[in-house]
């Protein structure tokens, strides 16, 4: 797909630009304005240390590949300290090969398909930042559940043996990649509670984004590779951050794709980036397999004959070695392809407060209490009737953690029920839901496609059983601006 091609944004009815949440005004988190901070720090001549995640052992927790001894041999540095101010820095976009411990690769992959967003980029990592006029603090954004927010960290980064400990640049003196995971760890709770992932929770971090994930290896039947390579040619045009992996582990980036003409037939190739900078495919179309040699020359220039990390594969080779991909766009649009259609977003902070709001599912005997759920109403005036199946409504249900550390965090299974109808009395006693099957889902993000007519809807978020409390986010996408949605009073 040519790289012209652009996805409209999204006009977001709760945070409008300027307003605290929005992109342009993140949230402080932990109440810490960096401006004020960096200020003071410099005005006193004392270098940052950020009291709310320490450079001690209570923000490293207890990683599981690191024992008792060499927990007390990790020194927390300062990049400027550790390297000469001269040749230490922040950030080279060049240079976006990392290494890692194991348990983080998830974080890592989705890292360098950031690398390849560079409006994403700008937003989670702000430019304004270098090892200049220094103070020893920096500052990153990150979406999370339903709104940014900025977070602060001074530069202490854990080492053993004069290395870091965790994520660093191949070429050693690049800084932004460490200070990065460390502000993603003060978020989650601890750099521990970051060890095993999905990149999607990532991605979903670096954007407030859609997430889909798509089965590979299992789905590998008739038609599966047309409507694949449909999704990816959409998510590349929409520069999505596309994420691959086999399981248990082995995540790579897939950041590209094209048709070649191989013998007179249409060849289609993913291209795939293995952010360690080594270990790539050397099956066919592989950097150094020779049916490169049989398609033309401009084709031909897109294969570097390199080792560092980025090779082609064929599209059903890919299917074939891979379990699973994953695309987060800032829209819908790749979804469906419709790229000219103007998206809102409306955003929904709830709760499920058993013995009063948390009615479980309405399979259930108790489905007496279903009613108690909180409620959504949508409102849809208009469907693209040229378009078949037209999806013109995407649900987004976010369960928030029920601690502050990521790995501590209990989950209820969650789902979404829509209902076609006006809320009355008896509602739920006279209709039927939309789909005979409601799923629950332990994934921290529940995403639903609907194609809705035109008519009055209810959305009912709400837990597998009664009596789960827990806090949610309900994100409601609709399609120009023929759609509304409200709360309905309880």
């Amino acid at each position: 797909m040519s790289d012209s091609v652009t996805c409209t944004s999204i006009i977001n009815l709760r945070y409008q630009d300027g307003s605290e949440g929005s992109p342009s005004n993140p949230a402080r988190f932990k109440y810490q304005d960096y401006a004020q901070l960096k200020d003071n720090s410099l005005r006193r001549k004392r270098l940052f240390v950020d009291n709310t995640f320490p450079p001690d052992n209570r923000s490293l927790g207890d990683l599981p590949n690191l024992s008792r001894w060499q927990e007390d041999e990790v020194e927390w540095l300062r990049p400027a300290v550790k390297y000469s101010v001269l040749t230490c820095n922040f950030f080279v976009m060049q240079n976006y090969l990392f290494l890692t411990s194991p348990g983080n690769c998830w974080f890592l992959a989705a890292i360098s398909s950031l690398t390849f967003q560079k409006h994403l980029m700008a937003q989670v990592v702000p430019m304004d930042q270098s090892f200049k006029n220094y103070a020893g603090i920096f500052h990153f954004r990150f979406w999370r559940f339903g709104r940014w927010v900025e977070v602060v960290i001074d530069d202490h980064l854990p080492t053993i043996n004069n290395q870091l400990l965790s994520v660093r640049s191949k070429g050693g003196n690049e800084f932004w990649v460490p200070l990065l995971e460390k502000a993603y760890a003060k978020v989650c709770g601890s750099y521990a509670d970051m060890n095993a992932g999905l990149p999607s929770e990532a991605c979903k971090d670096f954007s407030g984004g859609v997430n889909m994930t798509y089965e590979l290896g299992e789905a590998h039947t008739a038609g599966h590779d047309e409507k694949l390579w449909l999704q990816l040619s959409r998510a590349t045009g929409c520069k999505s951050m596309i994420c691959c992996g086999t399981a248990p582990k082995g995540l790579k980036i897939c950041h590209s794709s094209f048709q070649v003409e191989y013998y007179g037939s249409k060849e289609q190739l993913v291209r795939i980036m293995n952010p360690w900078g080594k270990t790539e495919w050397n099956g066919k179309w592989s950097d150094k397999s020779d049916v490169w040699e049989r398609v033309r020359q401009e084709d031909r220039e897109k294969c570097f004959d390199r080792d560092d990390g980025e090779f082609w594969m064929a599209l059903e080779d890919f299917c074939h070695y891979f379990n699973m991909v994953s695309i987060c766009c800032e829209n819908p649009n790749f979804i469906d392809g419709d790229l000219n259609c103007q998206w809102q977003v409306m955003i929904y902070d709830g709760s499920w407060v058993a013995g009063a709001s948390a009615g479980g599912n309405l399979s259930y005997c108790e489905s007496t209490t279903f009613a108690t759920n909180p409620q959504y109403r949508i409102q849809v005036s208009i469907i693209d009737r040229k378009e078949q199946d037209d999806k013109n409504i995407l649900l987004s249900l976010m369960q928030k953690p029920q601690h502050d550390n990521r790995k501590q965090r209990r989950s209820h299974p969650i789902g979404l029920t829509v209902f076609k109808g006006r809320l009355g009395s008896s509602f739920f006693n006279r209709n039927r839901p939309l789909k005979s099957r409601q799923m629950y889902s332990y994934n921290r993000d529940v995403i639903e496609m609907h194609s809705l007519e035109p008519g009055e809807y209810v959305v009912v978020p709400s837990t597998v059983r009664p009596n789960m409390s827990a806090e949610f986010v309900l994100s409601v996408f609709t399609k120009s601006e023929s759609h509304a949605a409200s709360e309905a009073p309880q």
